[in-house]
C-alpha cells in the first residue's frame, strides 16, 4: 500500500490517504510545518519541524507513530529548524537552521553527532543521496553544497582541508527553493531550483554544471521521473513544467530551451491572457475591453463576466513509488494526482485547511502495519527526543558508515559508533580463542574480496558515467550551434 502524506504551514495537522483507492487514513494533529519540513524516517514514523514566531529562540521537531494521531515525541533543538532530511534507512536525521548551521542526529539514540556552519544564510532545503553517503544542502544565499558524511567524521581529512564540503555550487543568484538527487551516490546528478527562475542540473562526480533551464516563473518544487529522462518543475504561475534531462528537447519550444511541455489543472486560458506577466491582477468586464494591471503577490485572479478564476502556485511535488503518478500540492490546499504519461488528473485529495507545502509518498507493508498496531497496544516504540547539544565527553562522536544491513530488522543501524567498535574489539581480545581468530581471518578475506569487487564496479561505473556526461554536453553544444546557425 502506498500512502500520500501532506502537511501545511498552518496548524491543520498531517493528512494521510491511500494513493490507489483514495481512502483517508489517520489525520495527525498539531502540525504547522515549513517547506521541506516533513519527512518519513525509515518508513517507521513521521517527523516534522515546526514553524514558530521569528522572535522565538528555539523551535521543535515532533514525531508521530503511524498508529496514533497525537504527537508521540517532541524535541527542542538549539535553534529553529526549517528543512529536515532522513537517509533511506532512517538511521540519521539532518536539520537546517536559520543561522546556516546543519545538525546531524543519530535516530535510535537521539544523539547530536555533528553540528557545523554550512552556509552564510539560513538553510532552505536538504536531501540525502540515494545511498546515504552524501548530504546536499541549499541556502537562502543561493549556494548549494555537497557534504560527504564520511568526510565530516574524518578528523584527519578535516585538518588537511580548508573546508568540509565536497562541492560548492554558487551559480544561483537568489534563494534555493528545492534540491533533488538522482541515483548513483557520488556519481549522481543534482537538480536545483531557485527564486532566480532557473533550474540547474549538476554532476556530483565531476562537480560541473551540466544544464541550465530558464523558466517564465519562479520554481518552488521539482521532482525527477524514475528514469531520469525528465524532471517536473512546479511554478508560482500554477503550472507544472516538464524539462528534459536525457530526453530530446525541441529547439523552438514556446516555453524555453529544454522545456518540453507545460500543464495545469485549470481550464484553458483566454487567448488575450496568454502573455500575462507573473504576479499581476487582471480584471475583465462585459462592458469594457480595457485591461487594468496591478502588482500582486504571486497569485493570479482573472474575472470574466464576474466569474473568478484563481491560479494557485504549485508548492510541492512528489513521484509515486509504483505506477507512473506525479503528485502536486498547491496553495489552494489541494493535492492532485497526475498520470505522468497523459498529464491528466486521476485523483484529488483536499487538505483540511491552508496551503499544502509538503507531500510524501510512503510505502507501507501489511507486516509493518500489524507491528505498529501491536506497538500501540504496548506503548510507544519511537526513539527518544533529539539532543540539543553534542556530547561533551570525547567531543563529536565518530562513526563508521557500513553497507546495507543483512538483518531484516528495519531499525538496525547501518553504522557503528566508535564506542561500539571499541567494545566489540575488547570482547574479541578477551575471548582470545582459536575460533575468534579464525572468524577474524575469515572476515578479513571477505573484506578483501568485497573491496576488489567494489573497485571493479566503481571503475565500470566511472566509465559509464563519463560517457553519459560527455554525450549530454555534446548534445547541448550541438543544439546551441544549430540554434545559432538558424
Amino acid at each position: 500500500m502506498e500512502l500520500v502524506v501532506a502537511s501545511s504551514s498552518v496548524e491543520a495537522g498531517i493528512g494521510c490517504w491511500d494513493l490507489l483507492n483514495g481512502a483517508e487514513q489517520l489525520r495527525y494533529k498539531l502540525c504547522a510545518s515549513p517547506p521541506h519540513g516533513l519527512i518519513c524516517v525509515g518508513e517507521r514514523f513521521l517527523a516534522s519541524s515546526q514553524l514558530r514566531e521569528p522572535s522565538a529562540s528555539s523551535g521543535s521537531v515532533q514525531y508521530w507513530s503511524w498508529s496514533k494521531p497525537q504527537v508521540d515525541v517532541k524535541s527542542f533543538p538549539e535553534e529553529p529548524i526549517n528543512p529536515l532530511a532522513a537517509n533511506s534507512e532512517g538511521t540519521y536525521i539532518a536539520g537546517g537552521g536559520s543561522s546556516g548551521n546543519i545538525y546531524l542526529w543519530e535516530v535510535n539514540t537521539g544523539r547530536l553527532l555533528k553540528k557545523w556552519h554550512a552556509h552564510y544564510r539560513g538553510v532552505s532545503c536538504l536531501a540525502f543521496s540515494d545511498d546515504g553517503s552524501l548530504l546536499i544542502s541549499g541556502s537562502e544565499d543561493g549556494g548549494i553544497r555537497v557534504w560527504s558524511l564520511i568526510g565530516l567524521f574524518d578528523d584527519y581529512q578535516s585538518q588537511q582541508e580548508s573546508h568540509l564540503y565536497m562541492h560548492n555550487f554558487t551559480e544561483h543568484t537568489l534563494c534555493v527553493t528545492d534540491v533533488v538527487t538522482g541515483y548513483g551516490g557520488c556519481k549522481a546528478i543534482i537538480v536545483s531550483a531557485s527564486q532566480d527562475r532557473t533550474c540547474k542540473v549538476w554532476s556530483v562526480g565531476s562537480g560541473r554544471l551540466l544544464r541550465n533551464v530558464v523558466f517564465p516563473t519562479i520554481i518552488d518544487a521539482i521532482a525527477l521521473d524514475p528514469g531520469e529522462n525528465v524532471f517536473f518543475a512546479g511554478g508560482r504561475d500554477g503550472k507544472i513544467y516538464v524539462a528534459a534531462l536525457n530526453a530530446e528537447s525541441p529547439l523552438n519550444s514556446k516555453y524555453g530551451l529544454h522545456i518540453i511541455d507545460c500543464f495545469s489543472n485549470h481550464s484553458e486560458p483566454f487567448d488575450e491572457l496568454t502573455d500575462i506577466p507573473v504576479c499581476s491582477f487582471i480584471c475583465y468586464s462585459d462592458e469594457f475591453t480595457s485591461v487594468t494591471s496591478l502588482t500582486f503577490n504571486c497569485v493570479f485572479f482573472v474575472f470574466q463576466s464576474n466569474q473568478p478564476k484563481i491560479v494557485a502556485p504549485v508548492t510541492c511535488l512528489a513521484y509515486g513509488i509504483t505506477g507512473n503518478y506525479l503528485l502536486s500540492g498547491s496553495e489552494d490546499g489541494v493535492i492532485r494526482v497526475w498520470d505522468a504519461r497523459t498529464l491528466n488528473i486521476v485523483r484529488v485529495f483536499k487538505h483540511a485547511k491552508g496551503p499544502v507545502n509538503n507531500i510524501l509518498v510512503v510505502r507501507q507493508h501489511f507486516s509493518q502495519m500489524n507491528s505498529y498496531a501491536s506497538s500501540r497496544r504496548h506503548g510507544s516504540s519511537l526513539p527518544p527526543p533529539l539532543e540539543k547539544y553534542t556530547t561533551e565527553e570525547g567531543g563529536d562522536i565518530r562513526a563508521f558508515l557500513g553497507g546495507p544491513a543483512t538483518c531484516s530488522n528495519l531499525t538496525e543501524p547501518l553504522y557503528i559508533t566508535e564506542q561500539v567498535m571499541n567494545r566489540q574489539i575488547k570482547e574479541l581480545q578477551q575471548q582470545g580463542s582459536a575460533s575468534a581468530e579464525m572468524e577474524i581471518e575469515r572476515l578479513k578475506r571477505e573484506n578483501e574480496r568485497a573491496t576488489q569487487m567494489a573497485q571493479q564496479w566503481r571503475k565500470m561505473y566511472d566509465n559509464l558515467h563519463q560517457f553519459c556526461v560527455n554525450e549530454l554536453l555534446d548534445g547541448d553544444q550541438e543544439g546551441v550551434s544549430n540554434g545559432n546557425a538558424a
